[in-house]
C-alpha cells in the first residue's frame, strides 16, 4: 500500500508546481525569441559546449551505473534528444550562458547561477538544436559506439558531421542592437524549476515503460498464438498425411487382389 500512496503524493506535488509555474508564467513578461541573426557568431562556440555537456552526462551516466550493469545506447540518445530542449533537465546548461559582445565578436560566458530565459537563452538553444540536427542518432550512435575523449567528440561533432567550426564566425555587425542583461534567477525558484523538470521527465519515462510493456505483452501473446497455431498446424497436417497414407495403402491392395483374381 506504501506505493500508490507515494505515487499520489508525487502526483500531487507535480500538480502543485505545475499550478505554480502557470501563476508564475501569468506574472512574467512575455516569452522572449531567439535571435537568429546572433547564430552565426556563437554557432562554434555553442557546439564546443554542447560537445562538453554531452561527454559531461553521458559519464555521468556512466557513473551512476552499479557494475556490471552498464549505460545503454538508448540512454545515450535520450541524452543527445534532449540536451537542447529547454523543457528537458538536460539542457539545463543552456540557463548558466550569457551572450557578450567583446570587439566585432560574440562570446559565451559561464555563470555561476542560472538566469532568467530571455532572447539568448533562447539564443542558444536555437544553435543548439540546428547543429544536432536530423543526426542525434548519428551523435549518440558515435558516442556509445567510439566512447571518445572530449577533444575527439568537438572534432567529430564541430568539424567533421556539421561544419559548425569549419571557418571563423564573421565580425558582427557595428548597429547590433545589444541583448537582455543576463539576471540570476533566485535560487528557490531554479531549485521548483528543476525539480519541474526531473519529475515530468521521470513521468514521461514511466508511462513510455508502460507502454513498452504493454506492447511487449501483445508481441508475446502474439508470439505464443503463432507458436500454438504452427504445432496445431503440424498434429493437422501429420494426421492428414497419415489418413492419405493409409487410403493409398488400401487402394494399392484392392487393385493388387483385383489384377491376381484376373489371372
Amino acid at each position: 500500500m506504501a506505493k500508490p500512496s507515494l505515487i499520489a503524493l508525487n502526483l500531487a506535488v507535480l500538480i502543485i508546481l505545475i499550478s505554480f509555474a502557470r501563476i508564475s508564467d501569468c506574472l512574467k513578461k512575455p516569452e522572449s525569441s531567439a535571435r537568429k541573426e546572433d547564430i552565426p557568431f556563437i554557432k562554434c562556440q555553442v557546439c564546443q559546449k554542447l560537445a562538453s555537456e554531452l561527454y559531461s552526462q553521458v559519464q555521468k551516466k556512466k557513473d551512476a551505473q552499479i557494475s556490471p550493469k552498464k549505460i545503454t545506447e538508448f540512454e545515450v540518445i535520450e541524452i543527445v534528444e534532449n540536451v537542447c530542449n529547454l523543457k528537458k533537465e538536460e539542457s539545463d546548461w543552456i540557463l548558466k550562458i550569457d551572450i557578450v559582445e567583446k570587439g566585432d565578436q560574440l562570446e559565451l560566458v559561464d555563470q555561476d547561477v542560472e538566469g532568467h530565459c530571455n532572447s539568448k537563452c533562447k539564443t542558444i538553444e536555437r544553435a543548439c538544436q540546428e547543429i544536432v540536427g536530423f543526426s542525434d542518432t548519428d551523435i549518440a550512435e558515435y558516442i556509445y559506439a567510439r566512447k571518445p575523449q572530449l577533444d575527439s567528440l568537438v572534432n567529430y561533432l564541430c568539424k567533421d558531421l556539421t561544419k559548425a567550426c569549419s571557418k571563423r564566425p564573421p565580425p558582427v555587425p557595428k548597429d547590433r542592437v545589444p541583448g537582455e542583461p543576463f539576471i540570476p534567477k533566485p535560487e528557490k525558484e531554479a531549485e521548483m524549476e528543476r525539480m519541474m523538470r526531473s519529475m515530468q521527465g521521470k513521468a514521461f519515462k514511466e508511462k513510455t515503460k508502460k507502454k513498452d510493456d504493454w506492447k511487449e505483452k501483445v508481441m508475446k501473446h502474439v508470439t505464443d498464438t503463432g507458436k500454438t497455431l504452427k504445432t496445431h498446424a503440424n498434429r493437422v497436417s501429420h494426421r492428414l498425411r497419415k489418413w492419405w497414407r493409409s487410403k493409398t495403402s488400401v487402394a494399392s491392395k484392392k487393385k493388387s487382389t483385383g489384377n491376381k483374381a484376373e489371372l
